[in-house]
């Protein structure tokens, strides 16, 4: 008696992402500078640049006004950058979004403080009276102005927080969630514009302008970094399975979902999870996959340099994961030759070795330059010699200390070449390869100097960072 073989059932087909077009990027461009012109537009419409040739006080308050309508545009701009909408996010990636977010933060906050200062001087001059007087007199009187001071309080603590040396001093997560008061000051803001905002509502093209724009904003807001993350988690039920220390500060936690083929994620990319492990669990923490997306698993690799990272060691298998994402332009993508270089430092080899195992590419034809202090800070080696093995990966490893006589990405006992020197001889026809780049900020910016003064083109070098 012969029994039967059940067939098994085949592989889903994993969601392949299309590549940007590249005039997206253009499109959102002129999108940005078009809401400039049309805000320019209504304060002229407004008498805007008649007054400029008034008294003093008509001077002062027309500028002010110009400043505060410039101001809240570029605070809306703001909101949408970092709305996670997929055209923006994937046309320009989340670390160049990051710092034009941070940019145009600072301009819409030194126009912001130029408004309350232009009408608060105009409106004295006007009543004859000192600055401070007239200060709390606006504050008092004027409907939605004591919101607006909060709101203002409320923008003034997120940008506090994002100048540099202030980041520094702080962890990602709490950063993080002083940010989301920025939300709060947009919020706070819009009684003020609409009860004593005449240019808000001077005119019917004016209110359709500022509440179509307002309503993009909250709406993408609630869509891409609400709706459509919760959407997905409840769609793939994604739980922890198993969580594997690979060394003394390195974890790597794998899980599984229902039809993780329907997402489109490619290698390279990265989610920002939320582990629903107890309390905390509401600060997301972004990490790259460590390994190609399949139909049944997602992996990810991180290092314990926090609070977010460094609760990963203790996550239960059956935890439930919530995702947002995935983001991300480090991917195959964004290729333009047939062979690829992957430059890797430390836990930046996470979305190379993604990349190595996913991408197609004959043998001989990619290179991994992976740099580390020693050999028990290499991670994945096992996985990365039995990948090299079947798939004809040339692998360099660069181990000992760092360079101190000057910056470099080469390890201290190499720097007898320069930087340039080096990465030519590891990577002879270097303008024949895609060349990807991961890892520390520093290190990353002596590898792209070298390879651009190594006369790579910048479009065929792919790099994407994670500070904040």
């Amino acid at each position: 008696m012969v029994s039967a073989v059940r067939p098994r059932r085949p592989t889903p087909a994993r969601v392949r992402v299309r590549p940007v077009p590249r005039w997206w990027r253009d499109a959102v461009g002129v999108a940005a500078w078009a809401s400039a012109l049309v805000v320019l537009a209504l304060w002229v419409s407004g008498r805007g640049a008649q007054l400029l040739t008034a008294r003093p006080t008509d001077q002062l308050t027309s500028l002010g006004r110009l400043s505060g309508l410039v101001a809240a545009d570029l605070l809306l701009l703001q909101v949408l950058l970092m709305a996670r909408v997929p055209l923006i996010e994937r046309s320009f990636g989340q670390d160049e979004l990051a710092r034009r977010h941070r940019l145009v933060g600072f301009w819409s906050f030194n126009l912001l403080l130029l408004h309350v200062v232009l009408i608060t001087v105009g409106y004295a001059l006007g009543d004859h009276t000192d600055v401070f007087h007239e200060a709390w007199t606006l504050t008092t009187s004027y409907a939605g102005m004591l919101l607006a001071v909060a709101g203002t309080v409320a923008l003034t603590v997120v940008t506090v927080s994002s100048i540099r040396v202030a980041r520094r001093k702080l962890r990602y997560e709490s950063w993080h969630l002083l940010h989301l008061y920025a939300y709060l000051g947009v919020g706070l803001s819009v009684p003020h514009e609409i009860w004593t905002g005449a240019d808000f509502s001077a005119s019917p093209l004016a209110r359709v302008y500022w509440w179509t724009t307002y309503a993009v904003a909250a709406g993408a807001v609630l869509l891409f970094r609400v709706g459509l993350p919760l959407w997905r988690t409840l769609r793939h039920g994604i739980e922890v399975t198993s969580v594997v220390r690979e060394s003394a500060d390195v974890i790597t936690v794998h899980m599984g979902g229902r039809g993780l083929h329907r997402l489109p994620v490619q290698a390279g990319q990265f989610f920002v999870f939320r582990f629903l492990d107890g309390p905390g669990w509401s600060r997301g923490n972004p990490y790259s996959l460590s390994a190609a997306p399949r139909h049944d698993r997602l992996q990810i690799t991180a290092k314990d340099l926090g609070d977010g990272s460094g609760r990963l060691a203790g996550l239960q298998s059956g935890t439930r994961v919530l995702i947002e994402g995935p983001y991300g332009r480090l991917t195959g993508g964004e290729r333009t030759q047939e062979r690829v270089a992957m430059l890797a430092c430390g836990i930046g080899i996470t979305p190379m070795r993604a990349l190595l195992e996913d991408l197609e590419y004959a043998p001989g034809e990619a290179v991994l330059v992976y740099r580390a202090r020693s050999e028990p800070d290499l991670v994945f080696r096992a996985d990365l010699e039995e990948l090299a093995a079947k798939r004809g990966i040339a692998v360099h490893y660069l181990l000992g200390p760092r360079a101190t006589l000057r910056t470099s990405w080469l390890p201290q006992h190499a720097t007898h070449l320069s930087d340039v020197q080096a990465l030519r001889s590891l990577l002879p026809d270097l303008q024949a390869y895609d060349v990807f780049v991961c890892g520390p900020d520093p290190w990353m910016d002596a590898v792209c100097a070298a390879a651009l003064a190594a006369g790579l083109p910048s479009s065929q070098l792919h790099q994407e960072r994670f500070t904040w």
